[in-house]
């Protein structure tokens, strides 16, 4: 009898992603790590964390109180899963905690050394009280709760200290306040002093508490004590139904309820006394139901991505791997570059600079007349949106796509949509009902009465900053097949209502779920004829129910499926009898993958794309996304390497399986670091091309 897994076939997403935070923390722990990197990892994972409980924690929160005991994917009711990640969490937390003490006498190894107020020499004190002086206390202001008949709205980003102030043997005027750090204006790590080779640092925190009696100086009390209290809200954004107020007014409008959100988790510093944090609790109005979690002396470590580095060389990993792009490097024109063939960029181990370049080229060419881009996250001092600035101030016909729905980076995207209207920019606000997702630009140039089109589409946003730290692809092309089909893009922007047949690209909500079904379809008739039937998938997240049921029935006929998912995978690989022929893995290292990349043997005739969308359902279904053919055959090249690369790694990557304990990829071949590998593969293969043009020049 077969087994039964009409229960149990899938992984439920919420746990899945804690499952794919912990391997963040991994890194936080792994001591073949630099000391920096290994902190700035904590910060990752507290920055993933607070996102996860504003969002998914929030969603799980919502569907309990519609849904009642339904079970979701994973075979959990809401309440249940509610538990779950409390449980996770907390023992996550209890890790990280160990981790970071650790991390504090490592430091001290290198005579660099982590001090709280209780340490700091009479120097050091000095010098404190003078910084407190200047920086802080103009900026600091208490807020005494015993005059307030409302509790003062905490917002979910800040650092709050909730402070009891007592007189000795007068109980009874024991009284509590509020204060905000301010870290969004004050700098959370102070360098201090140096003491001969003795580096010291000092967190925020403690300089507040250093100086807790002279900021509650005017009230009689004998003691101040403050512990740190964090809040986090649900940030769903709640748009207006109201047709007589524009898309922009309304999401206006919504960011402002955001910020007002349900609280989903009150985090608060364990040696808290009882009766302040009861007091906070009643004010506050907060349940059992509110995921209240007792953590450390520091929250917000978010900020600790940014932690300075003051240690030796050694002390983080500098390499800046950075291949000039093969044929673009020195060129004086990348447009005519392009024209010749496709090329393509690596991120961060090829430079953002080139697609800068060629928006900078675009916009000065008296020959182009249009410029069009679809913007989802742009860098805050976007050097993209002032190319397309200058580009409108030269005449160009500037079109943005600009979608105002991009989580988090809301505001930020209306007001790049005013400037760009300030200047003559067309901006389109995406499509009602529609995220735009998809990384395309168009550029349009007028030669002899003829029209020429060129093309950049990528697997990530056109945000210089984060495609330091990105894995990601860009495609240039001028290849008619593509190009014609981007042309359709732009004009089904325009025009919503107008029907377009893409012949190449691949466009969501429209063809993307039923093309990668195809796609399997075909591997699996090839398996069951006996034929080779092989795919490789490499994407972020891994959710959608149809895709995976449709994974494991190409299992189930003998197709080789390998995975290289970095985040969520709710698919369960190597089950006997489901998925035995399925093998994935999850890279996290110094680069955040973020890449998709899909394979298909087809029979010989390899069939390789790179796409904007993961396999979840508001990809496929919800989105605009678009995933795009690779013809060139060096481009195919350089992408199938990769995933060989990331295949045979067996430093970074870990074994993604039902039991989710991430497990190490470790084998007794030579040590693979993916990474680091493709960066050197990068360099052979520019020095090979180097020498190849050298030749051909002598």
């Amino acid at each position: 009898m077969e087994p039964n897994y009409i229960s149990e076939r899938f992984i439920n997403r919420e746990i899945s992603w804690l499952s794919f935070n912990h391997r963040v923390l991994q890194e936080a722990a792994d001591r073949n790590n630099p000391l920096i990197q290994r902190m700035r990892f904590l910060g990752i994972f507290s920055n993933n964390r607070d996102e996860f409980f504003r969002v998914r924690v929030a969603t799980v929160r919502r569907i309990a109180a519609l849904r009642g005991k339904k079970k979701l994917l994973g075979n959990r009711t809401p309440q249940e899963l509610i538990q779950e990640i409390q449980n996770i969490v907390v023992g996550q937390q209890t890790k990280f905690e160990e981790i970071y003490q650790e991390l504090i006498k490592e430091m001290e190894r290198y005579d660099i050394y982590v001090v709280n107020e209780t340490q700091l020499t009479p120097e050091q004190g000095e010098f404190v009280e003078h910084f407190y002086h200047e920086r802080i206390r103009p900026i600091l202001v208490p807020i005494m709760l015993q005059y307030t008949r409302e509790f003062p709205y905490l917002r979910d980003k800040p650092i709050y200290f909730a402070v009891k102030l007592s007189k000795e043997n007068e109980p009874r005027k024991t009284r509590y306040a509020l204060l905000d750090l301010a870290t969004e204006i004050l700098p959370r790590f102070v360098i201090l002093p140096r003491a001969g080779h003795k580096k010291y640092i000092i967190i925020l925190d403690d300089i507040v508490r250093y100086t807790l009696n002279d900021i509650f100086s005017f009230f009689d009390y004998d003691k101040a004590e403050a512990y740190t209290i964090k809040i986090t809200r649900d940030a769903e954004l709640d748009i207006d139904d109201d047709i007589s107020k524009s898309f922009m007014e309304k999401m206006s409008l919504g960011l402002e309820k955001r910020k007002k959100g349900q609280p989903v988790r009150f985090v608060y510093d364990a040696s808290m006394p009882e009766d302040l944090l009861n007091y906070f609790k009643r004010r506050m109005r907060l349940g059992r139901e509110d995921n209240i979690i007792a953590g450390g002396r520091y929250h917000n470590f978010k900020d600790f991505i940014d932690f300075p580095n003051i240690g030796p060389e050694h002390f983080e990993n500098n390499m800046k791997p950075y291949v000039p792009a093969m044929y673009l490097e020195h060129n004086k024109s990348i447009l005519e570059e392009i024209k010749k063939r496709d090329h393509i960029l690596h991120f961060p181990y090829q430079s953002f600079r080139y697609y800068i370049d060629m928006l900078r080229e675009a916009a000065i060419d008296p020959r182009v007349e249009t410029i069009q881009i679809t913007l989802y996250r742009v860098a805050k001092k976007s050097m993209v949106v002032n190319s397309l600035i200058n580009a409108a101030r030269n005449g160009k016909n500037v079109v943005v796509v600009i979608e105002l729905q991009a989580r988090f980076d809301e505001e930020a995207n209306i007001d790049w949509s005013n400037r760009l209207q300030e200047v003559g920019a067309k901006v389109i606000h995406g499509i009602p009902g529609l995220k735009v997702h998809s990384k395309l630009t168009l550029i349009t140039r007028r030669i002899n009465r003829r029209q020429e089109h060129f093309a950049y589409i990528g697997t990530g946003n056109f945000q210089e900053e984060t495609a330091k730290y990105y894995g990601d692809e860009g495609l240039f092309t001028f290849d008619k097949r593509i190009t014609n089909d981007v042309v359709k893009v732009f004009e089904f922007f325009d025009k919503n209502y107008k029907q377009h047949v893409f012949n190449h690209i691949i466009l969501s909500p429209f063809t993307t779920r039923q093309h990668f079904t195809y796609h399997i379809d075909h591997e699996i008739k090839n398996a069951r004829e006996g034929k080779k039937a092989y795919m490789i998938i490499k994407m972020n997240s891994l959710v959608d129910e149809g895709m995976m049921e449709k994974l494991y029935e190409a299992s189930q006929a003998g197709v080789r499926v390998k995975l290289i998912i970095r985040g969520i995978c709710s698919l369960k690989p190597g089950v006997p009898g489901l998925s035995e022929n399925i093998e994935a893995i999850s890279i996290v290292d110094k680069f955040l993958e973020h890449s998709r990349i899909f394979y298909f043997y087809h029979g010989g005739n390899e069939k390789l794309y790179i796409s904007s969308a993961d396999w979840m359902v508001r990809n496929l279904d919800r989105r605009i996304e678009l995933t795009c053919p690779i013809y060139d055959s060096e481009v195919k090249r350089e992408l199938k390497q990769q995933l060989k690369i990331q295949l045979n790694d067996n430093v970074k990557a870990r074994i993604l399986d039902d039991v989710q304990d991430n497990k190490y990829v470790r084998n007794n071949g030579k040590p693979v670091r993916a990474q680091e590998a493709y960066y050197h593969y990068l360099k052979r293969r520019k020095g090979q091309i180097d020498a190849k043009n050298r030749k051909k020049g002598g």
